[in-house]
């Protein structure tokens, strides 16, 4: 069997024109054309006016953040079921996180976001919400579109309008997924919010190898000013770039234009990466159909979802091997695998963090992993990774469905 990875970029030949262009004008850093082209179909993609450009996705989470009014003494409504850089933006503007629970597509559980602010805050004569046991002012909430599913927006805005709180969509994993029913159809993850930001790290559908696009939902000129504040802030906060002069503390997180001559070439990839990924999703749901203890868990039925990462549920006692004894396997024959994020809350720098009943993300967190993911992945990789999975389980080998 040929090693399979997780998810590696799918780049095609016509990159190398854009990067040999970078290096022939000369055009290599912070500046070319490739920055605002690359924006500009981002934009276009997502259904909004303009995007702003980042270093990375946790830069442009960092950076709508301050812009939204996130501040030292604060809190942030946040999720323990997500990768770290989604909560470490809130600890370097000086507030801290309070952690939420997932529903079952692993996003934020709404409900009990509802339950927190109704029972454990209180309100000021101003409206203000604040934290009863921390008593500090409860300014946003960072909602995260795990693997590509979407969040319940129209649940959380539910909650965050009725206190007065400032969403942050960190649509990171989620560049392209849409809810195609309800108060938001036709959206796209990222736009909905205050602000939202995407990643093109090396193992996301679209990718730069780095960088980062800062959205802001809605149209008009409230998105506008954000976008334009964080354009200045993420530029150094420029006033005068010949003489150097600044009018606030800003921060270097400009995308490279060879960056963003890798994105000009991938964004066109778009539609045809996901119609891959959604496919390589129904093929791996009918060959593990039949597999005892085993469940590929599903996007949500009311979005047209990207299907970045795909999560598999093991549950031990029938399948015959634990999550972790199952990813030992598989990493062995060359399949690589990984389990879903250790917790948030029981990460080092959070163990004091406040919580609010964090349960599912518990269960998943232990019984969770991710299966390969590559848009260049084929049928037959497939077959072979589910094969060698049934072959594992207790008596998987005779009920896992055969490929077509």
């Amino acid at each position: 069997m040929r090693e399979i990875p997780l998810s590696k970029p799918n780049l095609g030949a016509d990159i190398v024109e854009n990067l040999r262009e970078c290096v022939e004008t000369g055009w290599v850093s912070t500046g070319g054309r490739f920055i605002s082209e690359f924006e500009a179909a981002v934009a276009a993609c997502a259904g909004v006016e303009d995007a702003v450009a980042c270093q990375s996705g946790t830069a442009g989470l960092h950076t709508a953040l301050r812009i939204l009014g996130v501040g030292p003494g604060d809190a942030v409504l946040a999720p323990t079921l997500t990768f770290i850089a989604a909560v470490n933006p809130v600890r370097y503007l000086g507030a801290e996180p309070i952690f939420m629970d997932c529903d079952e597509h692993f996003c934020m559980d709404a409900a009990k976001l509802a339950d927190f602010c109704a029972n454990e805050c209180r309100r000021d004569a101003r409206g203000r919400l604040f934290d009863k046991v921390t008593g500090r002012r409860v300014a946003a909430v960072v909602v995260v579109h795990v693997f590509g599913d979407l969040a319940d927006m129209e649940g959380i805005l539910r909650v965050a309008r009725a206190y007065g709180l400032k969403v942050l969509e960190d649509a990171t994993e989620a560049i392209g997924s849409r809810y195609a029913a309800g108060r938001y159809k036709g959206r796209y993850a990222g736009t909905v919010g205050d602000m939202g930001v995407y990643s093109f790290n090396a193992n996301k559908i679209i990718t730069t190898g780095g960088g980062g696009m800062i959205l802001a939902g809605g149209r008009g000129a409230a998105a506008r000013a954000r976008l334009a504040r964080a354009r200045y802030l993420t530029t150094t906060a420029k006033d005068d770039g010949l003489r150097f002069i600044h009018g606030d503390v800003g921060y270097n997180y400009r995308m490279l234009n060879l960056q963003a001559a890798l994105g000009v070439s991938q964004i066109k990839e778009l539609e045809r990466f996901i119609a891959i990924k959604t496919e390589n999703f129904a093929r791996y749901a009918e060959r593990l159909a039949g597999a005892k203890g085993l469940r590929l868990l599903p996007f949500r039925a009311d979005i047209r979802a990207n299907h970045w990462f795909y999560a598999l549920e093991v549950e031990e006692a029938a399948f015959g091997m634990s999550r972790d004894a199952l990813l030992a396997a598989l990493n062995a024959r060359g399949i690589q695998c990984r389990p879903v994020w250790r917790l948030c809350h029981r990460q080092k720098p959070y163990k004091k963090a406040r919580r609010h009943r964090i349960r599912r993300a518990l269960h998943y967190e232990k019984t969770v992993l991710n299966l390969p993911c590559s848009t260049d992945l084929r049928p037959e990789d497939i077959d072979c990774i589910c094969g060698a999975i049934a072959s594992l389980g207790r008596g998987n080998a005779r009920n896992a469905r055969q490929p077509r």
